[in-house]
């Protein structure tokens, strides 16, 4: 070998020093090469110190890192490092010379040098089943990580939010309480670029790098829906095999072993299958080749590979098509940048805090504009589209008005250069071709385009160039013959306006297609057409006649308005229309209108209406109403209810009651979104509320969001059922914050209880306090009731009153009681139709129980014989009682002179029925002492 015979014609001493590293690396090839460099890169950051800087290393050639090794380590290290990673990569011919060589010159120069004998134990332990196919997962993923860069991020700040979502990603398999078992199918969702792909990635990264899932899965294999998308028929293991080195040896041996599987299917949104292939004709055998979308549906029924487990990432849009697919599933949304991050993100763009604190207020002002910067690319859009209006003098506040105030002037900046110059500017045609394109991907859901799609729209290889030049589009950079519009709004937003144009431009040899019609879209509305709102949006906003002005001569073309009689002639159908009456149409077209901000047009269209039903629940509902309602000059009925609005203000207290104040299950989505952004709020009240079980879900699910931050709930008399049991023990399995839970009043029943119980009896559970007075409970739920006191070690308080336990009931609760393991501090049973026949076993309780310091029987009929048993225990002096909830005159004069007794013999004993001010329905009675 080349190398061999170099080294023969050296001393060791220059072989050492000067050539040894740099003819080692000359042997290995390209790919062996960049795998030396990845692990380097690893071994320093695993040493707690990066000695050499990535940078540096990744643009290195061989003898360039030679160099920078010698420099930042001593020989002797620089040694070590290099033949631990040759072990790791498993090149044991170039292992075992340089080993023999490195011993040869320690013989040479002296014993100094021993620790080659070393590396070689290291080369031992590391080598192993999978080792390969993780190396090979970070250097791609390393590789992707670096190239996949928005434009003008802050150097890696979408990682930095990545890293932030990892107590998510390490909760995302836990095990289900209630169930005992692991959930086999994920699915995280959420909206357009806020960080799903980089999240999933990751996770895969973090598994490889042995940081994630090390004892749930073996083995995880990345499936991405544009590599999917362009092959054709193959086996399931022909698709999971490139990536798997063949040092590993077959891939079909772990096939065997599937419960310890772990798919990543990445973006399934973007997946072009109907998946509508009948359960029975899918394959289950994964060495067969068959079509692609047939293999992806059989792993998603289960068909195939029932036993492994799935990570399925996709836009919220297309979870309607997903979810027949799974058997079972559990999901979780994925909202983006926090508001803290949000906030970060915009004072590292702006450099003068005084601006970034102008442009937070703004923004804060136009909730439909703050939400949209949850997304990274559109935090910058929205950041770059205000820095310039204020380079250029610009009245900020007219941007932020409107969504579409602000894409137009971000748009319309694309085709000026900084210098002032123009760049090629897209013809008519080309502009033409773009806004279809656009339009039929919004209402088809399609977002990524492939050659074909291009050349169907009629758009060239230099069509598509001119928009590439100016960030219209954009060519994705991993997977081939894939584009996409920068961010799903910019699509909108030309979607919109090939509505605006379709006038201009006559017509044309093509058959009209159903997407084309401007009433389709008008007809939209967000419970049936979610993925159009926008659009429809932006084309309202495109009617005002400074933004047309501004486009253009952006575009240098002539835009037609024709389209606002056409509104206007739908707006006096819908008028007229029986069917418009719901609150949910009527704020969608409000909307709709104040996005125009033409206000002659909007007192035209708003002339149509007699009748109007909105729900004002949120600030923004409130602008847009008061905008709209003041040109209405026909309005004959309008129907008003303002439902809440404090809950979204950023600056509400840390403790906010919303005690009978209206609030509906209409109201509960915003709710829950304040429940999240909040970083406030810790205590909520919202008794007599007619949440219903609905509303309880929308609440419950903000519970489980892990920047909901709230304590103490109360949900007294809020109309739900024992349905709401599921929700709520769903909720409190991910939410480790709140500690005080009041259900009170509500029809929760056993069933309700029993499901609730399974979660309250896991060590896990935090839940310190928990109200259940009048929930239609009897003596069938107190065996879970006493299964939870036993197994939770923070219950401490837990109130049942009014509810037919009965003696047998309690009997039950005693036992647990009694238990050294039980926690249980105050106890409420008033009102649970107790007898005598309960009392001895209450007595032996307070005999043993040194945790019990307040119980409540107020409202029982104990009589004078179970007076006597219970006091045997209350003068015990093992009994801890501090406050025992009894009317002592209810008793007669016998019973009474045993309490009195007891109070004698213990004086740090209040026996009393309740205070003065104090309501038993509104809370519970020992809060009073």
């Amino acid at each position: 070998m080349k190398t061999w015979d170099k080294m023969t014609d050296l001393s060791s001493s220059s072989f050492f020093s000067d050539f040894g590293l740099l003819l080692y690396l000359e042997e290995l090839n390209k790919e062996e090469f960049k795998k030396f460099k990845l692990l380097l890169k690893d071994e320093a950051m695993g040493a707690g110190d990066c000695l050499i800087p990535w940078a540096e290393v990744k643009k290195a050639k061989r003898e360039d890192l030679a160099n920078l090794m010698k420099k930042h380590y001593s020989g002797e290290q620089a040694w070590d490092v290099a033949l631990k990673l040759l072990g790791k990569m498993n090149l044991k011919d170039l292992y075992e010379r340089a080993k023999a060589e490195i011993n040869w010159a320690a013989q040479t120069m002296g014993p100094d040098n021993t620790r080659a004998g070393e590396a070689q134990d290291d080369q031992e332990t590391v080598l192993g089943d999978g080792t390969e196919y993780r190396i090979q997962i970070q250097e791609k993923f390393c590789i992707m990580r670096n190239r996949k860069c928005l434009l003008g991020e802050p150097k890696d700040f979408r990682h930095e939010i990545a890293e932030e979502s990892g107590e998510l990603l390490e909760q995302l398999f836990d095990v289900d309480v209630k169930t005992g078992e692991q959930p086999q199918t994920v699915v995280l969702q959420g909206a357009a670029g806020v960080g799903k792909t980089t999240l999933v990635r990751k996770a895969l990264l973090d598994w490889a790098q042995g940081n994630l899932f090390h004892q749930k899965f073996t083995y995880i294999f990345y499936l991405n829906a544009r590599e999917i998308n362009q092959l054709r028929e193959r086996s399931f293991v022909q698709m999971i095999s490139k990536d798997w080195p063949s040092t590993e040896g077959p891939i079909e041996r772990i096939m065997s072993q599937p419960n310890s599987l772990l798919f990543i299917i990445d973006s399934f949104d973007e997946l072009n299958f109907a998946f509508e292939e009948p359960e029975f004709a899918l394959c289950e055998d994964w060495t067969q080749v068959h079509p692609v979308s047939f293999l992806m549906s059989s792993l998603l029924r289960k068909v195939m590979l029932p036993e492994s487990s799935l990570l399925v990432t996709t836009r919220l849009t297309a979870c309607k098509k997903l979810k027949p697919l799974l058997k079972s599933q559990h999901s979780v949304e994925l909202l983006g940048m926090s508001e803290d991050a949000r906030e970060e993100y915009i004072y590292q763009f702006f450099e003068d805090k005084k601006l970034a604190l102008q442009v937070l207020d703004l923004l804060r002002n136009n909730e439909m504009l703050f939400s949209m910067c949850k997304v990274p690319l559109v935090c910058w859009v929205i950041c770059t589209c205000l820095a310039q209006q204020m380079q250029k003098g610009g009245d900020i506040r007219l941007t932020c008005k409107t969504t579409t105030a602000l894409f137009t002037c971000y748009i319309s900046s694309l085709f000026t250069q900084v210098d002032g110059s123009c760049p090629n500017l897209p013809n008519q045609t080309q502009l033409k071709r773009l806004c279809h394109l656009a339009a039929k991907g919004v209402w088809t859901m399609t977002h990524v385009f492939y050659r074909d799609n291009l050349r169907k729209y009629g758009l060239t290889k230099s069509d598509v160039s001119v928009f590439l030049d100016i960030n219209i589009l954009q060519k994705d950079i991993e997977y081939e013959n894939c584009y996409e519009f920068t961010h799903l709004h910019i699509q909108e937003f030309f979607a919109a306006m090939f509505y605006m144009l379709k006038d201009s431009w006559g017509t044309t040899n093509c058959p009209s297609q159903s997407f084309e019609d401007l009433k389709l879209l008008l007809e939209s509305n967000s419970l049936r057409d979610p993925h159009l709102m926008q659009m429809k949006c932006f084309l309202f906003g495109l009617l005002n006649e400074d933004r047309v002005k501004q486009l253009e001569e952006t575009f240098n073309c002539k835009m037609s308005l024709e389209i606002k009689w056409k509104i206007l002639q739908w707006m006096k159908i819908l008028g007229k229309s029986e069917y418009f009456s719901s609150q949910l149409e009527c704020l969608e077209l409000f909307h709709c209108l104040y996005e125009s901000q033409d206000e002659a047009f909007i007192s035209q269209a708003m002339r149509y209406l007699q009748k109007v039903v909105i729900d004002i629940y949120g600030k923004t509902h409130l602008i847009v109403s008061s905008f709209c309602l003041k040109h209405c000059q026909g309005l004959q009925t309008i129907k008003l209810s303002v439902v809440f609005e404090k809950m979204l203000n950023l600056s509400s207290p840390a403790e906010t009651c919303l005690e009978s104040c209206g609030l509906t299950v209409a109201g509960c989505q915003d709710l829950s979104l304040a429940l999240t952004s909040n970083k406030k709020l810790t205590h909520l009240c919202l008794a007599d509320n007619n949440l219903g079980d609905d509303g309880l879900k929308l609440v419950s699910d903000a519970l489980k969001h892990p920047q909901c931050i709230l304590q103490s709930l109360v949900l007294r008399r809020c109309h739900f059922t024992s349905l709401s049991g599921e929700h709520l023990s769903s909720s409190l399995l991910y939410n480790k914050r709140l500690t005080h839970l009041d259900l009170g009043s509500n029809w929760l029943q056993d069933e309700g209880v029993k499901l609730l119980c399974d979660v309250f009896r896991h060590p896990s559970c935090n839940l310190q306090e928990l109200e259940l007075m009048g929930c239609v409970l009897t003596s069938a739920c107190c065996q879970d009731l006493a299964s939870a006191i036993l197994n939770n070690p923070n219950l401490r308080s837990l109130d049942l009153g009014n509810n037919d336990l009965q003696d047998d009931g309690v009997k039950i609760l005693y036992e647990a009681l009694r238990h050294p393991n039980c926690n249980i501090q105050k106890l409420g049973l008033a009102y649970c139709g107790l007898t005598s026949f309960c009392c001895q076993d209450l007595s032996s309780t307070l005999s043993s129980n040194q945790r019990l310091i307040k119980i409540n029987l107020t409202q029982n009929t104990l009589g004078c014989e179970g007076i006597m048993k219970l006091c045997e225990g209350l003068m015990s002096p093992e009994c801890k009682l501090q406050v025992l909830g009894l009317c002592k005159e209810a008793f007669d004069a016998e019973a009474q002179k045993l309490l009195e007794a007891v109070q004698v013999s213990n004086p740090h004993l209040v026996i009393k029925q309740d205070c003065n001010d104090h309501n038993e329905e509104d809370g519970s009675w020992w809060q009073c002492f």
